[in-house]
């Protein structure tokens, strides 16, 4: 996210309104509802980490016990046992 000067995108009576409210302070002024996206939708991470859970889920119905996973995806105890209660429902 970067910043953009406010003079430079609202006109000055706009700008002298906001900072009646808030004078010299950073806000953050949230998307719109209707062009908010999902998340994980602009790079491949969601897919990637479903595909990891998947392994991850494949290798402990193959005998892997919890803790070798945790080294195996340099993951948590909780973070594989999360994943693999997870994986079990949907199965």
């Amino acid at each position: 996210m970067s910043y953009i000067k406010v003079n430079n995108i609202l006109p000055d009576e706009l700008v002298e309104l906001i900072q009646e409210y808030i004078d010299g302070e950073f806000i953050y002024i949230p998307k719109k509802e209707a062009n908010k996206k999902a998340w994980g939708s602009k790079t491949s991470t969601k897919q990637e980490l479903k595909c990891r859970n998947d392994h991850i889920y494949n290798d402990y119905i193959n005998g892997f016990k919890m803790e070798e996973l945790t080294t195996k995806y340099f993951l948590s105890f909780k973070s594989i046992q999360r994943i693999i209660y997870e994986r079990r429902k949907l199965a």
